[in-house]
Parts: structure tokens; C-alpha cells; sequence
């Protein structure tokens, strides 16, 4: 296994500040503020493969709920006697991720947006202290969905001080491209993300990110390190990969024979580019999906090895160290592990995230500096 270890920090105000964080997956978010400092006291969701990795890296609960049977009196008591209470949140994404949802009636959109609404009821009935959410950017788009715009109005009424903007992960030390809606609201002042941390010109690449793991064929697993395992590809799939020109190369490139059908006629041509591709070495690479470890799903093939990404660089492009267990010894399944490595808040965000709650709680409450 790869020889980096976890050395908890020194809690920020243990006991007085603690966080409690609705659908939290493997921990992405958990584990950025627990580097931070900050007390996760418990993480809520409803899939339960998440459950070893939340707790074995966080060492904290994870509660199996789905979030409609989540009450305001268990986050209450998971609060306890804390001055200043942090409720966190990524509500699934799928729903935002259509088209203009203002036609759907009643029912459905409370359907639809039941993730949020339920999140939004939780903030009024427990009343937080501070409140974050992460999330798809388009959600942001009043002209799609009323949703958001109805959630800050909420907020404001509630009277918490409201700050939100799309942010490029990449510009948070994330070897990655990957562009995510934050939200921070606050009752005791004015709360906004720290500045940015890195500029085009130094931004970390995927070289810098994977180029010194082990090479690996496809379908094939590290003896040393069982996440660094990879796809196995089809033969025509392997065809591909070799005919996609190293470090960047695309589909662009093929004959005719190595085509998918949709690819040959004239609305499928535009996809070309991103899907079947390399990545880059020199660049972050494109943001990570729930089959981030599949060729034909993205531009997910290794830049210069003819094979889709591996689990491994796929956690380290999501910024997860490699102490980070995903499953226990000998129980790796690729799909699922991929699906939580994609589905995760990068862990560098999430620290942006818990810098950003860590000042604006020194700035605010005068007991604790």
C-alpha cells in the first residue's frame, strides 16, 4: 500500500463547533473539513456501501438514513450543547443535470428537488449556525430553476447572511477540472470562501498527480496497492486506445472500422472529442465521473498507457490521500468504488471550504481564536 499516513490535526474548538454532513458519501467533504480541524461528528446518507470508507478515514458515524426519515430532533441531539452548529450538504445532482424543470407540476418538482427541500426544511427547523452546500453550478440558474432562488429567499428570512458562486476546483489545488456551485450562509455575520489558491499558470497537473504510480495493463491490479487496479477492456476497446494518439489524443483520430455507429453519423461527431480520450499530462484532468475508470465515458484513457485511469489516480485526482480506504482488504469492487471516488467532493474543496468556516468563526465568536 502506498506509505502516506493519516496524522489527525489538532481539533479547532472540540466540542464548541461541530459539523454534521447530509448526504456525505465516502467523506470527500468530511475529510477536508477534518483536516481543517473541524469536528464531524456524523455523516447521513442512504447508501450504505458508503458506510466503511466514511467511517474507517473520519472517525465518525455514519448514519444509514434516507434523508425524508432524517428528523430535526436526531440532528438536534447530534448537535448537542455546540455554541456554533455547521450542518453541511450536497444534495444529489441527477435532477439538475436536465433540462427546464418550471413545466414539471407540483408533485413532480417536489419529487425532483425532495433532496433540497428536505435540507431546507432541516436548516429551518434546527436553525445552524452556519450551513453549506456544494453542488452542480447550473442549479444556480434562475431561468431554469426556481429552486435555488426560492432556497436563498429562505435563508435570508431565516436571517443568515448568504454568499454563493461557482467555483473551478482546479483553483484549490484539485488535479482536476471541475466546476461546483458553493454556498455558504451564516447567522453570526458575513461568511464567504477563501480566495482562490492557484493561478492558470500553476495549476497541479495529471503528471503531477499520478506520473509515479506503477505502469499497469488494463484489467490488471498492483500487487503493492489493490486501488491501483484498472478496466478491463474490450478487444475492440483496446483497438481503440492504441490508435488515440499518447497525452491528449481523441477519437478524432481513428479509421472508420474502429467508429461506434453514433460516431459516424453527423450529430454524433461532436462528441468525439470527449469521449474515448487521453488526458493530458500537463494538464488537470477533466472532472471525474461516476465511470471515471470506463474509456468510453469520457476522456478518462491514461495519457500515455493504453488503458483507462485506475482507482488510484482516479482518488488522487480527486485530491483523496492515499491513506484513504475505499472498501476493506480484498473487497475493491471497481464500479462501486468509481462511483464514489466520482460522486465525492474533492478533498481539497472541501478543506477550502473548512479554511473559509474556520476564519469566519474566529472573526465572529470571541471565545474562540
Amino acid at each position: 500500500m502506498p506509505a502516506t499516513t493519516f496524522k489527525a490535526p489538532r481539533c479547532f474548538a472540540r466540542g464548541r463547533v461541530k459539523v454534521v454532513d447530509l448526504f456525505c458519501g465516502v467523506g470527500g467533504l468530511s475529510h477536508g473539513l477534518l483536516l481543517e480541524g473541524l469536528q464531524v461528528v456524523a455523516g447521513v446518507d442512504n447508501d450504505s456501501t458508503c458506510e466503511y470508507a466514511f467511517e474507517k478515514n473520519n472517525g465518525s458515524t455514519f448514519i444509514k438514513r434516507n434523508i425524508a426519515r432524517f428528523t430535526s430532533g436526531e440532528l438536534l441531539d447530534l448537535f448537542g450543547d455546540a455554541s456554533v452548529r455547521v450542518l453541511v450538504g450536497c444534495a444529489p445532482c441527477q435532477p439538475y443535470s436536465s433540462l427546464n424543470r418550471r413545466d414539471l407540476d407540483p408533485l413532480q418538482a417536489r419529487e425532483r428537488w425532495y433532496p433540497l427541500y428536505r435540507f431546507t426544511q432541516l436548516i429551518r427547523k434546527v436553525k445552524p449556525e452556519i450551513v453549506s452546500m456544494e453542488n452542480v453550478p447550473d442549479l444556480a440558474n434562475e431561468a431554469k430553476y426556481e429552486i435555488f432562488a426560492t432556497f436563498i429567499k429562505i435563508l435570508r428570512r431565516l436571517d443568515y447572511h448568504v454568499s454563493f458562486r461557482t467555483v473551478d476546483a482546479s483553483r484549490f489545488g484539485v488535479p482536476q477540472k471541475r466546476q461546483r456551485l458553493v454556498l455558504l450562509a451564516s447567522k453570526l455575520g458575513p461568511i464567504k470562501l477563501i480566495d482562490e489558491t492557484h493561478r492558470e499558470e500553476n495549476l497541479v497537473t495529471v503528471r503531477q498527480a499520478i506520473s509515479d504510480l506503477p505502469p499497469l495493463a488494463d484489467g490488471a491490479a498492483d500487487a503493492n496497492d489493490p486501488l491501483h487496479r484498472s478496466s478491463r477492456l474490450s478487444q475492440l476497446n483496446k483497438k481503440r486506445i492504441r490508435a488515440t494518439p499518447e497525452d491528449g489524443g481523441s477519437a478524432k483520430s481513428w479509421s472508420q472500422d474502429l467508429m461506434p455507429d453514433c460516431y459516424r453519423r453527423a450529430s454524433g461527431r461532436s462528441y468525439m472529442s470527449t469521449v474515448y480520450g487521453r488526458m493530458r499530462w500537463d494538464s488537470p484532468a477533466p472532472t471525474m465521473t461516476t465511470h471515471c475508470t470506463t474509456l468510453g465515458t469520457g476522456r478518462f484513457g491514461h495519457p500515455v498507457q493504453d488503458r483507462a485511469i485506475s482507482l488510484r489516480e482516479a482518488a488522487r485526482i480527486q485530491s483523496f490521500p492515499d491513506y484513504y480506504e475505499f472498501s476493506a482488504e480484498g473487497e475493491i469492487r471497481i464500479g462501486d468504488t468509481a462511483r464514489h471516488i466520482g460522486n465525492a467532493v474533492p478533498v481539497l474543496l472541501g478543506r477550502a471550504i473548512g479554511k473559509s468556516l474556520k476564519r469566519h468563526i474566529r472573526e465572529h465568536v470571541r471565545s474562540i481564536k
